[in-house]
């Protein structure tokens, strides 16, 4: 459940082809290349599968599947708890339908059509209806988008943000019983922050109970230092 927000929020779910000639898939997370983004990756490629590199320029540090056996074994998982935001809902139906019509001409045609059914997807979720896996969701959605801001006039902020998705958005407003109102600041981003001490510590209450595991742990940490002072 933690692997699907992630993958919601720093995933990719990825269906290219070699020289026109053959069809590759590819499951991927790309983090900055950080002890504890290393860990929490290797975490996951134990449970899940996958492997885990460094980039060449040592700045990334990368969790990936590129073996299409792995790949319908590993995506089995989204049928169970099937991800969350609308352009990881094309992207996984676009792969699946690739893994079945495997013809390089069906790919060629119809990979520029892949994210035509968002806006449906969006307006289908006007009334989007929480999940029962959301919360461990939310906690690997956190560790992609959600930010710890600590300021010196003591004025700490939890920030959370995605394109498109102002339904998902809402949804964790709404989970963390926040008051503040769900921000537009620029084209299709939407974003929620907090300063409210009783809705952070419940946002840090959420990311004890259903762990953070990487970077954004070592945030965590230094936040609930401060707030919880």
């Amino acid at each position: 459940m933690f692997w699907v927000g992630l993958m919601d929020g720093d995933g990719s779910i990825q269906v290219n082809h070699s020289r026109a000639q053959l069809l590759q898939y590819r499951l991927i997370i790309k983090l900055s290349n950080l002890k504890s983004n290393y860990n929490m990756l290797i975490k996951i490629a134990k449970v899940i599968g996958g492997t885990v590199r460094i980039s060449a320029n040592n700045e990334d540090v990368i969790w990936v599947v590129n073996s299409k056996q792995e790949i319908e074994k590993i995506i089995k998982i989204f049928d169970t708890y099937p991800p969350i935001t609308s352009k990881k809902i094309c992207q996984l139906a676009f792969l699946k339908t690739c893994l079945s019509e495997t013809s390089l001409e069906f790919y060629m045609l119809n990979r520029k059509l892949k994210y035509d059914k968002q806006l449906i997807i969006i307006k289908s979720k006007l009334n989007f209806n929480i999940p029962s896996y959301f919360k461990y969701w939310l906690s690997g959605f956190i560790e992609a988008e959600g930010c710890f801001s600590l300021r010196e006039n003591k004025n700490h902020s939890f920030s959370i943000g995605q394109n498109d998705d102002r339904y998902l958005i809402t949804a964790i407003k709404q989970y963390f019983q926040a008051t503040n109102i769900v921000r537009n600041p620029s084209g299709k981003f939407y974003s929620l922050q907090v300063y409210k001490k009783e809705v952070l510590l419940r946002i840090i209450t959420h990311c004890t109970n259903q762990p953070l595991l990487g970077e954004k742990l070592e945030s965590l940490k230094k936040f609930s230092l401060k707030v919880l002072r």
